[in-house]
């Protein structure tokens, strides 16, 4: 006589196994999470920053002599500061979207740190913005420019591109299991509605009682009839 074979319950061991699994995924999207956050954040406000900063010097030459010129980032070139901007709002814009418009949120945002770096590097060629400045203090168009030097403020807007893209990098290889906004707010208490409280009893010694029941064909006594 053959007997049914009984299916044996999972093994502890691969239980285990599975649980580890679930904690080392769950470890790896929250770093994942922390370090684009930070990345994004840390290298867009150094952008900014850099901006704002020295970014060249040099000596423009008329007639009674050099006048020493600087220019700062925004002078140069406005892009790697709005290319900040743009990859702020992509990263907050990852988790308001989901599956395929994730990824392509995700690529704007490793896109703006390219751009942000490539623009920066670009920076340390461009005598433009000296030479305007310059023809603005001699009145003279074509004053020749000399001697220029570049701070490091270029280099660590180029450290910021890299950061912002480093962000989209995690965003595109882990975003898909970071949480998501929800688009529902609810109120304290639930939407439950409240019970509604029930009229209190009527007091059959009251005279207003009475005459109320008696107009409405009730014995006020409640006996029945």
């Amino acid at each position: 006589m053959s007997t049914a074979a009984v299916p044996q319950p999972r093994s502890q061991a691969e239980a285990a196994a599975r649980a580890g699994r679930g904690a080392a995924a769950g470890r790896q999207t929250k770093l994942s999470l922390a370090a684009g956050l930070l990345f994004a954040a840390l290298g867009a406000a150094l952008v900014l920053l850099a901006s704002g900063r020295t970014w060249a010097e040099g000596n423009a030459a008329f007639a009674q002599g050099d006048l020493r010129r600087t220019v700062d980032g925004q002078d140069i070139t406005g892009l790697p500061g709005a290319l900040a901007i743009v990859g702020l709002a992509a990263l907050v814009a990852v988790f308001a979207v989901r599956g395929l418009g994730r990824y392509a949120v995700a690529g704007i945002l490793a896109l703006c740190g390219v751009g942000t770096a490539v623009g920066s590097l670009l920076a340390l060629d461009d005598t433009a913005a000296l030479e305007a400045k310059a023809a603005e203090t001699t009145g003279i168009t074509d004053t020749a420019i000399h001697g220029v030097t570049y701070t490091p403020w270029p280099w660590a807007a180029f450290a910021g591109g890299v950061l912002i893209f480093l962000a989209g990098l995690l965003a595109l290889g882990y975003g898909r299991a970071w949480p998501a906004m929800s688009g529902r707010y609810e109120r304290a208490g639930g939407d439950r509605p409240r019970p509604r409280r029930g009229r209190p009893a009527p007091d059959p010694d009251r005279p207003e009682e009475l005459w109320k029941a008696l107009d409405r064909g009730e014995d006020p006594t409640g006996r029945e009839s």
